[in-house]
């Protein structure tokens, strides 16, 4: 198996079987990931560098103008995009599985997680899992603290506040604060 095949099979939705082959390969691939992130989060790398790791983790080059503040932490990264003008803060924890689509001008606030993985409720299946994908649209503001999980589209020119807990859509041009995350303003 390979990055493809497997964005493939989690971009259909499929259950992620506990100990299947996508499941192994979830594993092999967050060792890649490791030692990727050791260097961007070891020592001071430049910006021109901390763009080319990034681009070598995602597999896609990076839009013009990438800003990064590590630390930075996922556990695939091969299944994000990011385009032009887009600065991710300090401590970010990115579960890219499902795929994680950061478009131009996004702003990303200290240790945001984006998650793209749900367990299963089964109990008896609980160590399997489903892949959904996160779009931050483009001029997306998320502030400090803020975690997204899986499947939430988040509408161009949106800002979500500083430790909100985004489980459904964000309309855009509007502000989402809260847990659960709800418009509290439109801009």
């Amino acid at each position: 198996m390979n990055s493809k095949t497997y964005n493939r099979f989690t971009a259909a939705g499929d259950r992620i079987a506990c100990g299947s082959p996508e499941h192994l390969f979830m594993h092999e691939a967050a060792e890649r990931a490791r030692g990727i992130l050791a260097e961007i989060n070891a020592g001071s790398p430049s910006r021109a560098r901390l763009a080319e790791l990034f681009s070598l983790l995602t597999g896609s080059t990076v839009g013009k103008d990438f800003g990064l503040f590590p630390p930075f932490y996922t556990d695939y990264g091969q299944n994000i995009r990011v385009g032009d003008n887009v600065f991710i803060n300090s401590g970010c924890c990115f579960q890219d599985q499902g795929g994680i689509t950061l478009c131009d001008g996004c702003m990303i606030g200290h240790q945001v997680v984006i998650a793209t993985l749900n367990h299963d409720l089964d109990p008896a299946r609980r160590g399997d899992m489903f892949a959904r994908p996160v779009v931050v649209g483009k001029g997306v503001w998320i502030g400090s603290h803020a975690t997204i999980l899986p499947g939430v589209t988040i509408g161009e020119g949106a800002v979500v506040a500083a430790g909100a807990v985004v489980a459904r859509d964000v309309p855009a041009r509007t502000v989402v604060a809260g847990v659960p995350a709800k418009v509290i303003k439109n801009i």
